[in-house]
């Protein structure tokens, strides 16, 4: 049996609506018809009651109910709390891995949990180095930071960064894709990848000893490693920061991307966008991320647990 935990993000959002077509779709029934015990998925909702979604038993029992939820503090605690909640069994064994639908970072910490979403907050929960990738059928995309503001990115963009964003992105290449010889380039921190010093000196003193020492390509500059990445040329790309990676992986593929978090000791998988608060409850929100982050899931599971045996 694959166990899987499945959180309902910011209750104030989409999240509850496209839990609801998620689980109902024909393509996730599919992933636990098997006749073998072993392959058969279990999903167990997380979250507050009164969203229209049925939650499990055992795991809704702390949450207020959903009239509850309509400020922002409630909804980030409701979000912050199924999060914990989800992650804590399945650090306990009880749960293969956790798809968790969005949360709003504000309402997060309003909520009481001061993390600026989930990569962070799982990597305190777990107590392990994570990466967070975007990954598609077209293209992967690992951040090196992920979020903090662009004015502190150069400080945040060391050695010790790019080393275990490398050593993440290889292990999790190899253990969670099935990629026996990952190939990863690191985009450039510059334009240009600092034109030999005439835009900055980051790349050719720091970024790229570090490429060569990891075994990576690169640097190289944003605007052409991503194209590069996209014609088959590497297996994923590290970016030195947040919005250089995001805007190429959902300009190639948003709605179909999953958001991965690399380095836990238990599968995590998002869809690729945010809460919709504006479309929450109109009955248009698409689930096709959440669906693919789902399938996602259960091959990671189901190829850490080849691996094992």
């Amino acid at each position: 049996m694959i166990r899987l935990g499945l959180t309902l993000g910011d209750p104030r959002g989409i999240g509850p609506e496209i839990v609801a077509k998620a689980l109902s779709d024909p393509r996730i029934a599919a992933l636990g018809a098997s006749r073998d015990e072993d392959q058969q998925v279990r999903w167990r909702v997380v979250g507050p009651r009164g969203t229209g979604v049925a939650v499990d038993d055992a795991l809704g029992e702390w949450a207020p109910s959903g009239d509850a939820a309509a400020d922002e503090a409630a909804g980030g605690r409701c979000a912050g709390r199924a999060v914990e909640t989800a992650a804590r069994l399945a650090l306990a064994g009880d749960l293969d891995g956790i798809v968790t639908a969005p949360l709003d970072k504000a309402a997060l910490k309003a909520g009481g949990y001061d993390f600026p979403g989930h990569t962070e907050m799982l990597a305190a929960i777990a107590g392990v180095p994570v990466a967070m990738m975007l990954a598609s059928d077209r293209l992967r995309v690992v951040l090196a930071t992920t979020h903090i503001a662009l004015r502190d990115v150069p400080a945040a963009v060391t050695r010790e960064a790019l080393e275990q964003a490398f050593v993440t992105t290889r292990d999790g290449l190899v253990g969670d894709f099935g990629i026996a010889s990952p190939r990863i380039a690191l985009c450039a921190l510059n334009p240009h990848a600092g034109d030999h010093g005439r835009f900055g000196h980051e790349d050719d003193d720091l970024l790229g000893p570090v490429a060569r020492a990891c075994g990576m390509d690169g640097p190289f500059p944003a605007d052409t490693v991503f194209v590069r990445a996209l014609r088959g040329e590497f297996d994923a790309v590290i970016a030195p920061y947040h919005d250089v990676g995001m805007t190429a992986i959902k300009v190639a593929s948003f709605g179909s991307a999953v958001n991965v978090t690399l380095g836990l000791p238990f599968v995590r998988t998002s869809p690729d966008h945010g809460t919709a608060i504006d479309i929450a409850g109109q009955g248009v929100a698409s689930a096709e991320s959440l669906i693919l982050a789902m399938q996602v899931a259960v091959d990671m599971v189901r190829r850490r647990r080849g691996r094992a045996g």
